[in-house]
């Protein structure tokens, strides 16, 4: 009888410490993990915006070449400013001059630390004429870049991107 009334009692003291011991070790164990699932996850929403930009920009270019958007004689044939390639440009070619819009929105760096900047301001910024080693703002956007000063999961700086 007395075996039977001990058993409804529950659990004992050392049961659980145990058990909250091995639900601490696991956690300290999923913690890095965690991070760097999150760090991942950035990384491929940085490869993600890059490579929708990039591919903005030579669509305008390649527009410029085909003579749908004005362009200066003597200019590169990149745009000007980055928020063009989702705020658009004129078809010269339409008689009615339809809007040619190259990205619906501009995407943030997902690197950069402020939320509340506009998203053109969180990348920077390379013109033609600048070197690619050291990329300077110019008259055109002919790259983007990261501004963050991390490094990647690969070991290559988000700059190099």
């Amino acid at each position: 009888m007395r075996a039977a009334i001990r058993s409804l009692r529950g659990f004992t003291l050392i049961e659980l410490v145990i058990t909250v011991a091995i639900v601490g070790v696991l956690a300290m164990m999923a913690a890095p993990l965690l991070e760097v699932t999150v760090k991942r996850q950035k990384e491929v929403e940085l490869r993600d915006a890059l490579r929708q930009i990039r591919g903005a920009i030579d669509a305008y270019k390649q527009a410029v070449l085909d003579k749908r958007v004005e362009s200066a004689a003597d200019a590169s044939g990149y745009p000007p400013r980055l928020e063009l390639l989702a705020e658009g440009v004129p078809d010269i070619t339409s008689p009615d001059r339809h809007m040619i819009y190259f990205m619906r929105r501009l995407p943030r760096d997902p690197m950069y630390p402020a939320a509340d900047v506009p998203a053109q301001e969180t990348w920077g910024k390379r013109a033609y004429a600048s070197a690619p080693d050291d990329p300077q703002e110019g008259d055109d956007v002919y790259d983007v870049y990261s501004l963050s000063a991390g490094t990647g999961l690969n070991g290559v700086p988000y700059r190099q991107w």
